[in-house]
């Protein structure tokens, strides 16, 4: 009988040690699997990427809001300056994948806002060069570079403006630009004295050379706007030329 009792009493205490030892394995096991979770890091990464799209699609309604502004209540050629802006910050924000996102949101807003056709003559020439305009500013190119690059892209898209709008008024508006240049012309030479009549040639040149000569100084426009706004927003755009620098006092 007490050999019994002893037997259960070991066994009792057998099963309390193993139910302790259980226990604190237990414990011990949570404790060690508590880093397996890492619930940190995927808050982190949650929110960069809700950062990104806040940012974008904010960046992409103010230029559509500009684009908006100017073409209902147009307050001269102030906002025109703006509308290349929004796209090159995010570009110099957030990178190429995130601007070509803003260009794309910007595109579809304004279709459904005023039609396809106004959201195109948006997106060429002022997307593209937003986009063009956000990578040499990241890459640190000059404003040599990035305003003839820039110019060259306005003027693509002042021909494909006037192209589209030739296929939907069903006239050509490049014969009305020369028509007018011409008469510019004549009243110029009359007022010279010279009675030669320009010819068709000379026309066009000097018309291309305006429209070139116009997109030059739009872009230029741009950097100046962009050099005072996104220097003060953090994100600055590389030094302007020396030249200019002595006429701002920039130093």
């Amino acid at each position: 009988m007490s050999n019994y009792t002893e037997d259960f009493d070991r066994g009792s205490s057998s099963d309390q040690e193993g139910e302790i030892t259980s226990d604190v394995n237990w414990v011990d096991a949570g404790d060690e699997e508590k880093p397996a979770s890492s619930p940190e890091t995927v808050t982190f990464t949650v929110g960069s990427r809700a950062i990104v799209m806040v940012e974008t699609a904010f960046l992409a309604s103010a230029a559509s809001l500009i684009w908006l502004i100017n073409f209902y209540f147009p307050p001269g050629p102030l906002l025109r300056l703006l509308f290349p802006i929004p796209i090159a910050l995010v570009y110099l924000r957030r990178g190429r994948r995130a601007s070509g996102m803003s260009v794309i949101t910007v595109g579809l807003l304004l279709s459904i806002l005023m039609g396809p056709t106004r959201s195109i003559l948006y997106v060429i020439p002022y997307g593209v060069m937003g986009l063009q305009l956000g990578a040499f500013w990241r890459r640190g190119f000059g404003w040599g570079q990035s305003v003839t690059i820039g110019a060259i892209i306005g003027t693509l898209g002042f021909f494909f403006r006037f192209w589209l709008l030739s296929i939907f008024l069903g006239e050509d508006l490049w014969v009305y630009v020369t028509s007018q240049m011409t008469q510019f012309l004549e009243w110029g030479f009359l007022q010279l004295g010279l009675l030669a009549q320009p010819s068709l040639w000379l026309v066009q040149a000097i018309a291309l050379a305006t429209i070139i000569l116009n997109s030059i100084i739009y872009v230029f426009a741009v950097h100046l706007v962009s050099l005072l706004i996104l220097n003060r927003l953090g994100n600055p755009i590389p030094s302007p030329p020396r030249w200019l620098q002595v006429i701002l006092n920039t130093d």
